[in-house]
């Protein structure tokens, strides 16, 4: 029977085993593949390393390999706003990564855990003092004990749903991939309060243009649709992408959203509701919730010391909470747009 069994291998599940797997007889179930030509899965994200996971990667010292990076590198992203017809230009420091090789950079890190790949959990029941987990990989059916569980699983979480009953917000984000080897290399940020009260984004990477949104759950494909009619597509047909991709996305409304789980089965990154709700932002939530978990699983009491331990994760959140008032608030982004607060001009 294992110690600790983790279902998800994406940056929190990954950081998880990482720092617990020479202590504990861990193991992680994740459903996608290293090898990015074969997997079956691959996460629907813009594929951006903000300052803050920028951040909590300087706090475990590790660097980003070249080969994960992906181009152009650009410290401008093109805000609009659809309604008001405003345009502004931000600097950011956003990392540009290929983001199925960043998660398995990551996973590639775990040296003291076992790792199962391309396997789709099923099922979980909790047994009196531990939990079975039920899994299929190769068509054929496996299962694993242990006395911990973790679910980093993502929005989608199974181990949310079903061991908690706790609601939390969602979007749909879909995003599709163009061919783009001439379009101009960009960061774009879009917002339209009549389709969503989150945002789309656009970028280049390594000869693509990725566009995407994150839009409420009813008829969102129907809105994405209409947001691609109303953006810009300079230089590309619209109407041809390579492929549409999609997942669900946590965006906490309250920090009463996040669970953090209790009695043996625990919940880190976006699984537990660690997830900017401004900017959807959750890399840096999944590794410093994972480093909280891996704190409080050295204590007698692990519940306790895993809610105390993610204290400053919460406060993020709630100030970010704040922060997106401001950012979906129609009257109050023009208002910020308008005043050029922190805007650059760029020199053509």
């Amino acid at each position: 029977m294992r110690d600790v069994i983790i279902i998800g291998g994406g940056p929190a599940g990954a950081t998880l085993a990482r720092l617990i797997g020479k202590e504990l007889n861990t193991v992680i179930i994740d459903k996608k593949n290293r090898d990015e030509k074969i997997t079956t899965f691959k996460k629907p994200c813009g594929g951006l390393i903000a300052p803050d996971a920028q951040r909590s990667l300087a706090r475990f010292q590790l660097q980003i390999p070249n080969e994960v990076l992906a181009n152009p590198q650009i410290f401008a992203v093109k805000t609009m706003d659809l309604q008001t017809d405003i345009t502004m230009h931000y600097q950011r420091f956003y990392l540009n990564v290929n983001r199925h090789r960043f998660d398995s950079w990551l996973l590639s890190l775990v040296k003291d855990a076992d790792v199962i790949e391309d396997a789709r959990v099923t099922k979980i029941e909790r047994i009196t003092d531990r939990c079975k987990v039920y899994y299929v990989k190769d068509g054929v059916e496996y299962t694993e004990e242990g006395r911990l569980l973790v679910g980093a699983d993502g929005a989608d979480s199974i181990v949310r749903k079903t061991f908690f009953s706790k609601k939390i917000r969602q979007y749909m984000a879909i995003q599709q991939v163009f061919f783009a080897q001439q379009a101009k290399p960009m960061y774009a940020s879009y917002f339209d309060h009549t389709l969503t009260d989150s945002y789309g984004w656009g970028l280049s990477k390594d000869g693509h243009w990725i566009f995407g949104a994150a839009l409420p759950l009813r008829e969102s494909r129907i809105s994405f649709d209409e947001l691609k009619k109303r953006t810009e597509f300079e230089g590309l047909d619209r109407n041809a992408p390579l492929y549409t991709e999609a997942c669900l996305v946590n965006s906490p409304k309250s920090i009463h959203e996040i669970e953090c789980g209790n009695k043996g089965i625990y919940l880190i990154g976006e699984a537990a509701g660690f997830i900017s709700p401004s900017s959807l932002e959750g890399i840096s939530y999944a590794m410093d919730s994972a480093l909280a978990l891996a704190r409080a699983f050295k204590t007698n009491n692990v519940s306790k010391h895993y809610v105390k331990f993610s204290r400053r994760l919460k406060l993020k959140i709630f100030l970010k909470q704040i922060k997106s008032i401001v950012l979906y608030t129609p009257f109050l982004r023009k208002w910020v747009m308008i005043s050029k607060i922190d805007s650059i001009d760029l020199v053509e």
